[in-house]
């Protein structure tokens, strides 16, 4: 088991791409804090794991509230003594043209995607320091960090924020033996993708070379590299998990 005994947190755990890790991660033998507004949410995948035989514990958090975010940490140190692994993955997006893009949504999706971020991250970094340094951290990005993608410009600006506040913790942190990695996924076949019109599925498709959607266990399974031993000397790097879409251009198969 790849995380035996380690001590994570995963936000945005409720659904999609945080459930499929928290599953992988209890798997691995990690305790897993799930952390989520979808508070019922997140208790039913604690309870999934717990009874697969895994520990897991859920607690409701906002992480655009720093107060959250701290009391999310202080709750998993209280119950199980440290924190090893932040799995910064909540997110939030909307989708409207740039010229009629309202301000307020503007400010909604960076507080998620942007500062919620850099709440469990800085929190998560502050706790593995005073346990004595050695930790991983990793936030979900997007291609859309590399990439403009029409009527996504909040949250396009808010994954290439978080492109680069990983590189800067990954600077700075490394002399605490904490790594710092993202991941940036393509489409993924989440809740939300399905609900795409087919005409606009298809038109995204066309973009990835292997010519489908990812899978929420595909994500999760390179969130499991960047938490193991495997990936003990990489950080500041941000893993594309696209199926060649950053490397093949608008590619129409």
């Amino acid at each position: 088991m790849r995380l035996q005994g380690r001590v994570t947190a995963i936000t945005g755990g409720a659904l999609g791409i945080g459930r499929a890790t928290a599953r992988l991660f209890a798997e691995e033998g990690a305790v897993v804090a799930i952390g989520d507004v979808d508070v019922a949410g997140a208790e039913a995948v604690a309870k999934d794991i717990v009874g697969r035989g895994g520990r897991a514990l859920a607690v409701g958090v906002d992480v655009g509230e720093a107060g959250d975010v701290q009391a999310f940490v202080d709750r998993i140190v209280a119950e199980h003594g440290r924190l090893d692994v932040m799995f910064a993955n909540a997110g939030i997006a909307h989708s409207a043209p740039f010229l009629e893009h309202p301000e307020a949504q503007w400010h909604r999706v960076l507080r998620v995607n942007l500062t919620g971020v850099f709440h469990c991250c800085q929190f998560a970094a502050r706790q593995m320091v005073r346990q004595g340094g050695g930790g991983r951290i990793i936030a979900t990005a997007s291609i859309n960090g590399f990439r403009g993608v029409e009527n996504l410009v909040g949250y396009n600006v808010a994954k290439a924020g978080v492109i680069e506040l990983t590189k800067t913790m990954a600077v700075e942190l490394a002399r605490h033996q904490i790594l710092v990695n993202a991941i940036a996924p393509a489409q993924i076949d989440t809740r939300l993708t399905q609900t795409l019109p087919e005409e606009a599925r298809q038109r995204r498709v066309a973009r990835i070379p292997m010519g489908r959607f990812g899978e929420v266990d595909e994500v999760a399974r390179a969130a499991l590299f960047l938490a193991s031993d495997d990936a003990a000397f990489i950080t500041g790097h941000t893993l594309a998990v696209d199926g060649g879409y950053l490397a093949g251009g608008l590619w129409s198969r």
